[in-house]
């Protein structure tokens, strides 16, 4: 297994791997390459017992995941610990069913990982949810916020924050749920909060992205979307030290429309063994 090139610093990543299933063998060869310290994985599209929870231990991580048939669900990985779990499911409605959050603590810092709903067609009832559902997130990053801890909020947001860096050409997009005014309005609430995107921050004036669909030769041409987004509280921000796409990974046979999204943080020994009090106690009062 190869050395990551800064082994100092603290690399936490987001990858929507559209299938845990058919991507498995992809998702071995990015974690041996780059070797994150904190994976979060979304649309796994497979049942708990489906998970690959042997492979993955044997490949350096130990894991939690939430699982369901056919689509969604949501898994953070750890190198060489098991995550603590802190949160099962975005709080606010009991009745939703969907595996789309997951929320554990890992090498001192607590990550959050998310699967926002897509929400097409719109306008309907699937539009409606991302709405509820980016609400029901907005109170909840509040409280994370508010907590004064180290967090991480990384995963598949489904909003395309602007039209001119974060998408190659918005015109055939417009009716598309990720370009909608009131998607970016909540992104934009997010972020007001007081979160630092950490890709667009390192990355001020680039044309970046994280994700290329299957249609029209779009990966090849490079045109994509920014879509995979790492926020970072009040308390990361300042050790905000490189954030970019592994789009290596994007360019392999039967690759996942998106690629691995990283933020790597310059943590101190000390901060990487916080206690899993200060940690837990986030969750406690959610």
């Amino acid at each position: 297994m190869a050395k990551r090139k800064d082994a100092s610093a603290l690399r936490i990543a987001t990858f929507n791997v559209n299938g845990i299933k058919t991507r498995l063998p992809h998702l071995l060869q990015w974690l041996a390459r780059e070797q994150p310290d904190i994976a979060c994985l979304q649309e796994l599209k497979a049942l708990d017992d489906a998970f690959p929870i042997a492979e993955i231990r044997d490949a350096g991580y130990g894991a939690l995941w939430m699982g369901q048939r056919s689509w969604n669900g949501v898994a953070i990985l750890a190198r060489g610990m098991d995550p603590i779990e802190s949160r099962r499911g975005l709080p606010g409605d009991k009745a939703d069913t969907q595996s789309r959050y997951l929320e554990a603590a890992a090498h001192g810092v607590l990550v959050g990982c998310l699967y926002l709903p897509n929400g097409n067609p719109q306008p309907g009832p699937k539009f409606d949810y991302k709405l509820a559902w980016f609400d029901r997130f907005l109170k909840h990053a509040q409280h994370l916020l508010d907590a004064k801890q180290p967090v991480v909020l990384a995963g598949d947001y489904n909003v395309v924050p602007t039209d001119d860096l974060d998408i190659y050409d918005p015109k055939s997009w417009k009716k598309d749920a990720l370009l909608q005014p009131e998607s970016r309005e909540r992104y934009r609430k997010l972020l007001a909060q007081g979160w630092t995107d950490a890709l667009r921050t390192m990355h001020p004036g680039e044309n970046i992205y994280t994700f290329w669909d299957y249609f029209r030769n779009h990966w090849p041409n490079n045109r994509g979307l920014r879509i995979d987004h790492l926020l970072l509280s009040e308390e990361l921000a300042p050790k905000l030290r490189a954030s970019d796409v592994d789009r290596w990974v994007r360019d392999l046979p039967s690759a996942s429309d998106h690629a691995p999204t990283w933020v790597e943080l310059a943590m101190s020994t000390p901060a990487k063994k916080a206690t899993k009090k200060s940690i837990k106690k986030v969750a406690k009062k959610a």
